[in-house]
């Protein structure tokens, strides 16, 4: 996507796609887990990784900017709940610690791309209101 094209839909916005890519990292990750944690900690993975995405895609589609940016805010506690359970998995050993800083810096940029997603969501809400 250009930096002229409008976007229309969620999958336009360049944080869902950051989003889109770090759920399949971590889906590979839960795969990659031991037998006895497939549906403990890799299914805590599998959801909070997709509700980043998800949490994106319905603030898009809300009616309101505030409806948005609270679906925003649920991405942004859904990431960071990625976070600790990848701390889990480098701590038990699951992922080797230059794994999990690659992961992690992932998700920490797709955490700077949601929060400047936010802030220009709550901008346009305080152009419009103005």
């Amino acid at each position: 996507m250009t930096a002229e094209s409008p976007i229309k839909d969620f999958k336009d916005l360049h944080v869902w796609e950051a989003a889109r890519e770090l759920r399949r990292e971590f889906y590979k990750l839960a795969k990659s887990l031991p037998d006895f944690e497939k549906f403990g900690l890799a299914g805590q993975i599998r959801r909070a990784s997709a509700s980043v995405t998800a949490n994106i895609a319905e603030g898009f589609g809300r009616f309101g900017y505030q409806e948005n940016a609270q679906m925003c805010r649920q991405a942004r506690g859904s990431l960071y709940e990625l976070r600790d359970h990848l701390t889990t998995c480098v701590d038990e050993g699951y992922v080797s610690p230059a794994e999990g800083k690659r992961l992690d810096a992932l998700a920490q940029s797709v955490a700077r791309l949601l929060n400047g997603y936010l802030r220009s969501t709550l901008a346009l809400k305080q152009r419009v209101a103005s």
